[in-house]
């Protein structure tokens, strides 16, 4: 393998805010190594629980959907009917047989949503208040964006250790 210079390490990113960059930096991050460690991950391993924890399955669905409902959250949305169904399917394979390459790329669009609203979010509203969920739980823009950021690089790390059991039958 060849050493890579990280995302953060080739300079700034065009049209996103200097404030942001932290956050677009770590979800094209993930983005790169999810690639990596996925490059060849057989479908029939994807929902195996090494030791009853979660799923590659689980981990790449969880990835996605965070993403989605904490970037709601930062437009001052609520959830959707897709969204609710969505985060009631993660860890679970659904009737259409989900493949490796469907939840990369759900992945994939997720992180393309996220990059073009870091792009349009002016920094004035990065203190400004956000309610979380159904309690509309305090928050801040920056506070929702941040922990995006945070939460995908947590589970990516989690996901890359399930693999790697999963591959050697460490089960």
């Amino acid at each position: 393998m060849t050493q890579k210079t990280e995302v953060w390490q080739r300079g700034p990113l065009l049209e996103i805010p200097p404030l942001l960059q932290p956050v677009a930096h770590a979800l094209l991050q993930a983005r790169e190594e999810l690639h990596e460690y996925l490059h060849g991950f057989p479908d029939e391993l994807l929902w195996i629980r090494p030791a009853g924890l979660a799923s590659a399955g689980f981990h790449l669905q969880h990835l996605s959907g965070v993403l989605d409902r904490v970037f709601t959250y930062a437009r001052a949305e609520g959830l959707s009917e897709l969204q609710f169904d969505q985060l009631a399917q993660e860890g679970k394979d659904t009737f259409e047989k989900l493949s490796v390459d469907d939840l990369v790329r759900r992945f994939n669009s997720q992180v393309d949503l996220a990059m073009a609203q870091l792009k349009t979010t002016e920094e004035s509203t990065l203190t400004s208040y956000r309610g979380i969920g159904r309690a509309g739980l305090p928050s801040t823009v920056i506070g929702l964006l941040f922990h995006a950021a945070e939460h995908t690089m947590r589970h990516l790390g989690q996901l890359l250790v399930t693999i790697a059991v999963v591959k050697n039958n460490g089960v």
